[in-house]
């Protein structure tokens, strides 16, 4: 396991999708839950994730997402 992830601020996405689109490994979804706006956000849900970033990079919402890369255990 890998131990890397995206951590999708819920109260910024605004559901645009373009990240969900992006991943290449498919590790971000459309979420079931409302935000704050009224926006249906995105949420991760993968162990595939590779932190490539791609998904930080073409989010249009600054903070929206945070890529973190662990370590191999």
């Amino acid at each position: 396991m890998s131990g890397n992830r995206v951590e999708v601020n819920q109260d910024l996405c605004k559901a645009c999708r373009v990240c969900v689109e992006t991943c290449p490994q498919h590790c971000l979804e459309l979420g079931s839950t409302i935000n704050a706006m009224g926006y249906q956000a995105v949420r991760f849900d993968s162990v595939n994730c590779t932190a490539c970033g791609m998904c930080f990079y073409v989010c249009p919402e600054p903070g929206a997402l945070t890529v973190f890369k662990g370590t191999d255990s």
